[in-house]
Formats: C-alpha cells, structure tokens, sequence
C-alpha cells in the first residue's frame, strides 16, 4: 500500500481507501442460476465459436454429454465484471479501467443449472507515475467462486486502474484519433474473416495435444477478432449476467457494511443512481447511465480521456482464456492464467491474438505437468493492448 502521491500539481486523495484494505466488500448476488442460453449468449459475445459451447448435438456427443461453460464464464456470474472488489472507496475527480486480471481455476466445469456465489475483499493499492494520467492507483480486488455445493470453482485478483479525469484529458494519450476510427474496405474484410475462419477451424473437433508432443517454442494458430464497433461492444456488454435488467440484488450481511454502493469520485453522468434504477433500470445498467456508459457515448468517452469509444477488460481477459483453451481441446484445462490490459480494444481496431509455448513444467503448483503459453494482442498497427500468460494442462 502507498501513501497520497503528489507530482508536481497533481494530487490524489486516497484518505478513503485506506479503511476497506482487506476488508470484505461488494455483497452483491445473482438471482437465479444460468442456463444453457446464458452460455450461448456468453460466446457468442466473445466471438469463441467452439462447438461445446453452444452446439446441443455437438456437445452431447462429447466427453462432456451437454453444453458445457467455457472457463472465461465465470465472471459472466459474478457482480462488476469481477473488478468491482477492487473499486472501493472515493478518489475525489476519478474514473477507472481494467488494468489486468488473475485467475486460478479449480477443476469444476460451470454448467446450465449452476449458480456461483462470491466472496469479495478489497486487497489494496499503490501508487504508480503513468503517462497516461500523472499518479495513477493500481487497486487490488480479490472474489472467490463456489457453486451450490460449496465446491471451489475459481479464484480471482482483479486490478483497477484509478485516475484523475481532468489529468487524463490534459496528456490526451488517447487522441482526437481515437473518434474517427479506421474503416475496412471489401478486400480488407475479407481477409479478416479468413484468418477468423482458419482459426475455427484449428481446432474445433477439440483434439487435445500431448504434453510430450509439445516444445518450447510451438506457436498457436493465429486469432482475429473485430473489427470493434458498438454492435460488438453492446453484444459483449449484455452477454455479462449482471448487466440485464433486475439480475442481482444487494445481500449485506447484518453485521456489515458495503461501500460498494458510495460514491467512487466519477463524474455525476458516469455514477449509477440506485434510487431512480428502482423505477427505471436504464439508471443503473450502466450502458446507459453508469461508469460503463462511456464505452459508447463519444462525448464520455472524451471526459473521461479515453478519446474515442472502447470494450471491455473482462472481454479481453476472456478472449486469452478462451484462445489457450480451444487449442488445449477437450481433455485440457487452464489451471492458471495472468493478463496485463496495456490499452482498450478501440472502435474500428481489429486484435489478433498470438500465442506461444515459453516452458514446460513437469512439477507444477498444480500437481499436474503445465505448458505455459505466452499471449500478445496487438492491434493492425502493431499496438500492443495485452500481454499474458497461461499454465495449461494437456494429456499426458
């Protein structure tokens, strides 16, 4: 944990974060279990094509015997995108993106008629100089997940980055550029959906690669998604359970107490009104009012330094589980995974997705051999907007 920073004029009040350091926060829970749809929803908003997901004939005659979630579902059952733990307390003249995610899986598929329950802790914070925007706050939140039978699912620690709006927006990292995105022509296209298509197909029977086949240096198969546009960007945000109308409720102990409902510091038109969602749940979606709201409204995007509209974190978090998971196949499972988010996935950008087998792992933490494969999203610019690692196992 780090003290208030001050860089030159800038300064940052944290006296309110200070108190929620590791203290239970966000008790917030989904109604109802999810269904075979809520799965389907799910990779569809994630463009992941795999076949078990979604495909009922395909799926039953797998090893599975029916629609099973992809491991990246989880946070699809969670509260706040998983991040929420980690945006407590108020940081006066402040908005945040998703900085990263880490994730431990236990072995426990999620499938149509779970539910997960959650416990979440804000873990803390420091402070860091970016060029983005001055002193930034790097916060910690951490959830745990276990289905209806108290079985441990997953593990996460979500990091959120903190910043000063008035300071993101005078460094203008994120230019006028940003507002006019790039537009595809016919050829370009083309060849995009190419690339997207040769990757369904890389794999899609889900054949599992031995772990003594495999050598330090395999590439994966290259991944395309996009181009982003607010079809996409909305897709994406509505597939997150949380996310319709009447979903969740509150459900605060009697002998705590949650900030998850105060006031972060974010300008009043990016702040939920929980009172007025009670009439008018557009209040309180956060698409249309809310932090999330400036992901496709241009002029909050631009208030908030980001210069043009932008996805999701958890999107990008789950594009890497689920890029390592479809080349693993059937009989592969990612025990642990680790993304550092560099920058948004923009409208109009396209990502490609590549990965790499960097070690292998015969005694591993998680008492089986891991490949671990390194993950790059880059841009068509090369931008790099993601890197990442993953230790998955493979038949051995």
């Amino acid at each position: 944990m780090s003290d208030a920073a001050v860089d030159d004029k800038v300064e940052l009040d944290l006296s309110d974060l200070d108190k929620w350091v590791g203290k239970p926060v966000v008790f917030a829970e989904l109604w109802d279990p999810c269904n075979a749809t809520d799965i389907r929803r799910w990779v569809m908003a994630m463009d992941y094509a795999n076949p078990i997901h979604w495909d009922e004939e395909f799926a039953r005659n797998s090893r599975f015997g029916g629609i099973v979630a992809p491991q990246s579902f989880a946070v699809a059952m969670d509260y706040g995108h998983g991040c929420h733990p980690a945006c407590v307390g108020k940081i006066p003249g402040s908005h945040l993106i998703f900085g990263g995610e880490e994730w431990w899986f236990y072995g426990a598929p999620v499938r149509p008629g779970d539910k997960l329950f959650q416990k979440r802790r804000f873990d803390g914070y420091d402070v860091k100089d970016t060029s983005f925007a001055g002193p930034t706050v790097f916060t910690r939140g951490d959830t745990e997940h276990r289905n209806q039978n108290g079985v441990l699912v997953a593990r996460e620690r979500a990091t959120a980055i903190r910043y000063l709006r008035e300071e993101a927006n005078k460094r203008a990292v994120y230019g006028k550029e940003k507002a006019s995105p790039k537009r595809w022509d016919k050829d370009e296209l083309a060849e995009i959906h190419k690339l997207r298509y040769e990757w369904i197909l890389s794999n899609r029977e889900g054949h599992s690669p031995a772990y003594g086949d495999v050598k330090v240096g395999d590439k994966l198969p290259r991944r395309v998604i996009g181009p982003h546009t607010i079809t996409t960007f909305v897709t994406e945000y509505r597939a997150f359970r949380q996310n319709i109308w009447g979903t969740w409720r509150w459900n605060v102990p009697e002998d705590a107490y949650d900030p998850a409902k105060e006031d972060a510091g974010f300008a009043e038109d990016m702040t939920y009104d929980h009172d007025a969602r009670k009439i008018d749940p557009r209040m309180g979606d956060g698409l249309y009012h809310g932090p999330s709201s400036g992901h496709l409204n241009l002029e909050k995007a631009s208030n908030i330094g980001m210069g043009g509209m932008y996805g999701y974190g958890a999107s990008m978090n789950a594009w890497h589980v689920d890029y390592v998971a479809y080349w693993a196949g059937h009989n592969g499972f990612v025990w642990h995974s680790k993304t550092q988010f560099r920058s948004p996935a923009f409208e109009g950008d396209v990502t490609y997705v590549d990965g790499e087998i960097v070690e292998k792992i015969d005694k591993s933490p998680f008492g089986v051999p891991v490949v671990r494969v390194q993950v790059a999203m880059t841009t068509q610019t090369g931008e790099v907007i993601l890197k990442g690692t993953a230790d998955v196992e493979l038949p051995y």
